[in-house]
Order: C-alpha cells, then structure tokens, then sequence
C-alpha cells in the first residue's frame, strides 16, 4: 500500500489525476484510482486496499460479476453491467465481522 496515492481515491480531482483503469475480475483485486471498471466474470471477494486510512472507492462492473463474502468485503451482492458500486473503507479489525485487519463495507442501492 502507497499512501502516495490518496488524491487519486479522492472523489475530489483534476485532470493531472490517471483516468479510471479496467481489470479483469478476479478473487482479489488491487484498485489504484477512485473508479476501477471490472471485465470478466469471477466474483470478488477481497480488494487490496490501495492506502492505509479510510476511503471509499466506486467499483463498476462490465459484467455481471458479482461481489461476495469470504474475504475482506462485507455484505454481497449480484451486480448488474455498467453501474457504479461504492465501496466504504474500515481500517480497523472489528471483532463483529469475519475479517482480521480491515474491511470494506459493500454501499449498495439498485434503481432500475
């Protein structure tokens, strides 16, 4: 993890900031910007924080890929192409939750 990287998960940029990246979907995932788009199909149970504090990153699948429990995201979910998935950063271990270390909070609304 680079806390050099803070202001590109700022919600809050500037046209010096890298555009949003595509990753191919995997069990794990290693987001470097604010909005990564994912391509595949595989569900994503962990994401490697990119910095050390708290932060939120948006995730928008291609596909229907999908995000589960069983590593450090809490709360699962189906994921429909194209939509934007806010993810909430907990930096700290929490007894209440199946993690050790830190875990991200899964935002999720669907509207249709």
């Amino acid at each position: 993890m680079s806390d050099a990287l803070f202001q590109n998960l700022s919600t809050v940029q500037s046209n010096l900031q890298p555009t949003p990246i595509t990753v191919t979907a995997a069990a794990t995932i290693a987001p470097q910007n604010f909005i990564t788009v994912l391509t595949g199909n595989t569900a994503v149970s962990t994401i490697t924080p990119p910095v050390t504090g708290v932060h939120m990153l948006c995730i928008v699948p291609g596909t229907t890929t999908g995000f589960t429990t069983g590593g450090n995201i809490v709360g699962s979910t189906i994921t429909i192409s194209g939509r934007g998935y806010l993810f909430v950063y907990n930096p700290l271990t929490d007894s209440g939750f199946a993690t050790t270390g830190g875990h991200y909070i899964a935002i999720v609304g669907l509207t249709t």
